[in-house]
């Protein structure tokens, strides 16, 4: 299983960022291998539109299984929906606590997005 988490910084410690768009990087953690590598987000942090759907096309390229962040607007959740990706809403610890939380099932999936379009 794969998990992409919008994060604060590059590594597992980091505490997931609540904005999904506008997240600095993505951890994408490989369950199986124990691994994870970092995707960079930066050039989506300033960006005036189209932030959450560049950015869910990025994690789209990395076929995880959930995508995790505090917030998906609806752009970002149609992309990532489409692409048989999970959205889950979480940004109360560290991606290394997100991660955790998936495996033991204690996170589930949402069923649509939880901020309007254009959210900062």
């Amino acid at each position: 299983m794969k998990i992409a988490v919008a994060s604060q910084g590059q590594n597992l410690e980091s505490m997931v960022d609540p904005r999904f768009g506008r997240a600095q990087c993505f951890i994408i953690y490989d369950t199986e291998a124990d691994s994870f590598e970092v995707v960079d987000n930066k050039q989506n942090l300033q960006a005036a539109q189209g932030a959450g759907v560049q950015a869910a096309q990025k994690v789209v390229e990395q076929r995880p299984d959930y995508a995790v962040a505090g917030n998906f607007g609806p752009k970002a959740f149609m992309v990532l929906k489409g692409a048989n990706i999970k959205p889950i809403t979480w940004a109360d610890g560290t991606v290394a606590e997100a991660i955790k939380q998936i495996k033991e099932n204690k996170l589930t999936p949402v069923d649509g997005p939880n901020v309007e379009g254009h959210w900062i």
